[in-house]
């Protein structure tokens, strides 16, 4: 298997998505209505998710 940098805009969410998932945690920002406080620890786990498919499947 051959892995692959994921594209820039595969990354910039994931980034999102773990900056949204810490910001709540440890700040205590409620955002988007306090979802992503609830499920912190799963906005993470989805961040990298991203981060892996992203990894794994060829960018262009």
């Amino acid at each position: 298997m051959k892995l692959s940098a994921p594209t820039f805009i595969v990354w910039l969410l994931a980034l999102i998505l773990a900056a949204l998932a810490i910001l709540s945690k440890f700040i205590g920002i409620p955002v988007i209505g306090g979802f992503i406080k609830q499920y912190d620890f799963w906005v993470m786990t989805a961040a990298y998710g991203l981060l892996l498919i992203g990894t794994l499947f060829k960018g262009k």
